[in-house]
C-alpha cells in the first residue's frame, strides 16, 4: 500500500470517512488577528490578488476511484497560450494529467454565482484543455492535518469507474443554488476536442492508477565553502 493511501502512523487522523475535524490547537488570539491586520495593510499580498476565478468541481484519487471529493481552485492566468501546453510535455508526465471536457460538458465544473453566459468562451477553450493535481490534505479520510504523502487526483469522466456521487453532487448544487444537469443541458452546444490524448486520463486505458510512496534516500550535499 502506498504512503498516499496510509494514515501516517500516530496522528491526528480519526478516519471513517466523515468530513475532518478541525485543525488541533486554542482559537487564534486577538493580537494574532491585529498582527494579520497590519499585515495586510503592509504588505503587497501581490501572489494572492492575481487569483482572478474560483472554479468548483469534483476530484478523484488516482490510486483509488471510490475516493472522492469536492475540489476549489482558486485560478490566476499566466498566459493566453498556458492552457494548451499539454501536448509539448514528455509522455511520461502526460500520463500524469486528466482532461476537462467531460467535467465541464457535463455541469460538474462551474464557476459559482458566475452567469454561464459571461463564462461561455472560458468553458469552450477549458474543455480543450488538461490539468494536473496534487491533494496534499486529504480530508476525506478525517485528516484533521496535511499528513503524510500526497495523492494524485485524477477528473471525474463519462464511464462508471469515473463517475461522482450523486449525493456529493447534490450536496455542492444545494449549497450555490445551482442544478448540474441544467448547467449541463445549457452546454450541450460546447464543441467536443476533436481528439483526447490517449496518455491523459491514463486509467482508463490503461486501469492503472499512479501513488506516491515515501522511500528514504542518501541526502546529496554541497562541497563545503572553501
Amino acid at each position: 500500500m502506498a504512503s498516499s493511501d496510509q494514515c501516517p502512523g500516530a496522528t491526528p487522523c480519526y478516519g471513517g470517512g466523515g468530513p475532518a475535524e478541525p485543525p488541533p490547537g486554542k482559537a487564534t488570539t486577538v493580537g494574532s488577528h491585529v498582527l494579520d491586520m497590519g499585515a495586510q495593510m503592509i504588505q503587497s499580498m501581490r501572489p494572492v490578488k492575481q487569483i482572478q476565478q474560483h472554479v468548483c468541481t469534483f476530484a478523484l484519487y488516482a490510486h483509488d476511484l471510490s475516493r472522492q471529493i469536492e475540489t476549489h481552485h482558486y485560478l490566476s492566468r499566466l498566459s493566453q497560450d498556458f492552457l494548451q501546453l499539454f501536448e509539448g510535455l514528455p509522455a511520461e508526465e502526460q500520463k500524469l494529467w486528466h482532461s476537462h471536457a467531460y467535467e465541464v460538458k457535463t455541469g460538474l465544473w462551474v464557476n459559482p454565482r458566475v452567469p454561464e453566459m459571461i463564462q461561455k468562451t472560458e468553458l469552450e477553450n477549458l474543455a480543450r484543455t488538461y490539468g494536473k493535481f496534487w491533494c496534499t490534505w486529504q480530508v476525506d479520510r478525517g485528516d484533521r492535518l496535511p499528513l503524510g504523502a500526497p495523492a494524485l487526483m485524477m477528473s471525474p469522466q463519462g464511464v462508471n469507474a469515473g463517475a461522482v456521487r450523486p449525493d456529493m453532487v447534490k450536496a455542492r448544487d444545494d449549497k450555490y443554488g445551482i442544478s448540474s444537469e441544467e448547467i449541463g443541458k445549457s452546454r450541450v452546444e460546447i464543441g467536443e476536442p476533436e481528439w483526447i490524448n490517449p496518455q491523459a486520463d491514463y486509467w482508463k486505458q490503461h486501469g492503472k492508477g499512479f501513488a506516491v510512496d515515501v522511500v528514504r534516500t542518501e541526502m546529496k550535499t554541497r562541497t563545503p565553502f572553501p
